[in-house]
């Protein structure tokens, strides 16, 4: 049951953080990311900064012990030196006190010779410990500065993203308006097509139907009606018929012979030039 709980919660937290990532801002975050990149180098160099205070103090305390050594070296010389003239002296009192001081303080010195070799090596690995931490922060130095450099780029490669992405959004809703509120080019050419394909199918239909052998016929009628209205008013007029030329269709009139028409207005003379039939 455990196990399933944490699975569960693993799961929410997952689905949590996916939908967040997809939410968050990668401006924001990218300013998050160069902010902990900061706040790391800083902890670095407070870490640095403390590993070196340590060499400092083991130097420090290894050259008080140094001093130390070379006190007690001087000291114990004057003992023995003291203890030396009093025995020749005979003065064997202050001879045994002297000589008694002298084993003291070499004690005293061997002690703090054993410390100043303790020390030695306590200033050499903190030494070392100081070197590695200066280059760790002269090594994430360079890296946070790169960090720097990379954010400018990814800051401008943002900004040509968001552009693209509207300019896409842009063109999607230019393209989704155009067929909806207003036909598209390649409808209203379809629309055009169509129509006049149609209007050639009726026109092709219309001259093979029955109807249009009538029109022809009814024309014809026409035509006879008038050039029979025309002989009528010849013979009115005393105009003889005009006699179509050879080789020029029935009913054509000659294009040398005046009609009534080119008659009206002109002088008497003209109009006699053609004795009257009968």
């Amino acid at each position: 049951m455990i196990k399933f709980f944490k699975r569960f919660w693993a799961y929410l937290t997952g689905a949590a953080n996916q939908k967040f990532d997809e939410k968050a801002d990668p401006k924001v975050q990218l300013q998050q990311a160069i902010m902990e990149a900061q706040d790391q180098h800083r902890r670095l160099k407070e870490h640095a900064a403390n590993v070196i205070a340590q060499q400092k103090q083991a130097e420090l305390q290894l050259n008080r012990s140094l001093t130390e050594v070379e006190r007690l070296n001087n000291n114990a010389h004057q003992a023995v030196l003291m203890a030396d003239n009093a025995s020749k002296a005979g003065d064997t009192t202050k001879a045994d006190q002297y000589t008694k001081a002298a084993e003291t303080i070499a004690t005293q010195l061997v002690s703090a010779e054993k410390s100043v070799d303790d020390q030695k090596n306590t200033v050499l690995g903190a030494t070392e410990a100081a070197e590695q931490a200066k280059a760790a922060v002269q090594q994430n130095g360079q890296l946070l500065q790169r960090k720097l450099s990379e954010r400018q780029k990814l800051l401008g490669q943002l900004e040509q993203a968001k552009m693209q992405e509207q300019m896409n959004k842009a063109m999607a809703s230019l393209s989704e308006t155009v067929g909806e509120e207003v036909p598209t080019l390649d409808e209203v050419r379809l629309k055009i097509e169509a129509r006049y394909a149609k209007a050639k199918g009726m026109s092709e239909l219309s001259e093979n139907t029955v109807d249009s052998s009538m029109r022809e016929i009814e024309a014809a009628s026409q035509n006879v009606e008038a050039q029979s209205r025309l002989e009528k008013i010849r013979a009115e007029m005393g105009i003889a018929a005009v006699t179509p030329a050879p080789g020029l269709e029935s009913g054509t009139p000659d294009a040398a012979e005046p009609t009534p028409e080119d008659l009206v207005g002109k002088p008497a003379e003209v109009v006699e030039q053609k004795p009257a039939e009968g």
